[in-house]
């Protein structure tokens, strides 16, 4: 039941107004005056209404209303005068009040003004914890120096139009971090379009990111929008920036340039406004040295750049990542809820994480799923973080060189495979090793493989 108070100083019409709000479903609450009002709002539950008369003896209406805003700007106020003119109306409104009815009231007008005023609260509200939840959703874990800078220099950074540039390595979070940036921008209530740079091939290039008009070329059976169309207002995100082929580039570093272009086959100029965020796993300076990457597109794309740091300069976030995950799989899979030892905690953050995060996430999910019991144990862990972790402990004194070399060989090469996605081939050719030696020496390691 939604609560109105009445400030009006003629009580015959407070009390009028309380009986027919109250058959209306209304729960209402009468002050004479606007200091009554002001102290019934301050030492009781605030209501989800004012009706509020412009003209009364002592501080008027208007006056109450500017202290009403400066106290509770959220709070709707609805002005009622009988000696309203447009002047005052536009002075109320300016104020900061809902609307303006004037006396004798019309009882429909006032009953649809104060459920249209309702619902705009009502909508403001449901908005905030739709963002709120987006937020959350996308939320960055942890509380480790590199994580708290990173998640200030987001905040700092997100309710400006400046584009942004966020490297690191695969699995880190990037995409997290461009959703951040989005979510706490100026721009949350418009669309975020991700573009993965590295998985559209060049001839589609220009129709997916421009879109094309029915009957461009053989297959155009409808017009389609592209990416920057759909983005404006709001966000695009380039990903793998540094994946485009140099022809491409040329053609994105044109649109990020004059934010204008025609559809495949259209000869519409379309204008965009977009912020731009880009991400890569590479070094565009390295890139730029060796000729893959335009000079010109890194100056345009890196106005703010942002780090996202490996998991391993990151393992005090480890033990939070691992019980949000838990409780993730837990309630996604249906499964009971899962703990996870100490023991086992410890040796997660002792590993190394070529994968980073997204390493992490998997393994977390693998042992919700292949684990029977509620806690999860040292043994549950994959034999591939065991044995690598173990590695890479501090070695017993009476360790020999030979054990030294292949605990140090084993931990390499299960990071190695971790890089390149266990892909045998690739990691044999990055090792300088023939793929048979590999393989062999894998299974004298006894390191788990998946099969390409």
């Amino acid at each position: 039941m939604n609560r109105v108070l009445i400030v009006d100083d003629e009580e015959s019409i407070c009390r009028s107004l309380s009986g027919i709000l109250s058959d209306e479903g209304y729960a209402t609450t009468i002050a004479l005056n606007g200091e009554k009002a002001l102290v019934e709002l301050k030492n009781k539950e605030l209501p989800d209404l004012v009706l509020l008369d412009i003209a009364m003896p002592g501080r008027d209406g208007l006056d109450i209303l500017e202290e009403i805003r400066a106290i509770w700007p959220e709070l709707p106020v609805v002005m009622m005068s009988g000696h309203g003119t447009v002047e005052t109306a536009v002075r109320a409104t300016r104020l900061g009040a809902f609307d303006f009815v004037e006396k004798p009231l019309s009882l429909e007008k006032l009953l649809l003004t104060m459920r249209h005023a309702l619902d705009q609260v009502q909508l403001v509200s449901e908005n905030r914890k739709l963002r709120a939840t987006a937020i959350r959703a996308h939320e960055i874990i942890g509380e480790s120096t590199p994580i708290k800078k990173l998640k200030e220099h987001i905040r700092v950074v997100a309710p400006t139009n400046g584009w942004v540039l966020i490297t690191g390595e695969n699995g880190t979070g990037k995409e997290l971090v461009a959703r951040q940036i989005h979510v706490q921008s100026k721009r949350a209530h418009k669309s975020f379009i991700e573009v993965n740079c590295a998985a559209i091939p060049e001839e589609l290039i220009e129709s997916e990111l421009f879109g094309h008009e029915k009957g461009a070329f053989t297959g155009a059976i409808a017009q389609k929008r592209g990416k920057f169309d759909l983005a404006n207002g709001g966000t695009i995100f380039l990903d793998e920036i540094a994946d485009m082929s140099l022809k491409t580039q040329a053609k994105i570093l044109r649109i990020l340039q004059e934010q204008k272009f025609e559809r495949v086959g259209g000869t519409e100029t379309i204008e965009v406004d977009v912020r731009v965020i880009a991400a890569t796993n590479k070094s565009l300076e390295a890139e730029i040295e060796a000729g893959r990457f335009r000079e010109d597109l890194f100056y345009r794309l890196n106005v703010i750049p942002f780090r996202v740091p490996p998991l391993r300069d990151r393992r005090s976030d480890i033990p939070l990542l691992i019980e949000n995950f838990l409780s993730e799989f837990c309630v996604e899979t249906g499964a009971k809820t899962k703990t996870i030892s100490e023991a086992a905690v410890q040796l997660l953050q002792n590993y190394s994480w070529p994968g980073n995060v997204r390493e992490l996430r998997n393994h977390i999910e693998r042992v919700v799923l292949m684990t029977p019991g509620s806690v999860i144990e040292v043994d549950d862990l994959p034999e591939t973080v065991m044995g690598a972790t173990t590695a890479s402990a501090d070695l017993p004194e009476e360790a020999t060189l030979e054990g030294a070399r292949k605990a140090f060989e084993r931990e390499f090469l299960v990071r190695k495979l971790q890089e390149h996605d266990g892909n045998i081939s690739r990691t044999a050719e990055a090792v300088g090793l023939a793929r048979e030696s590999l393989s062999r020496k894998l299974r004298n390691l006894k390191i788990e493989t998946q099969r390409e």
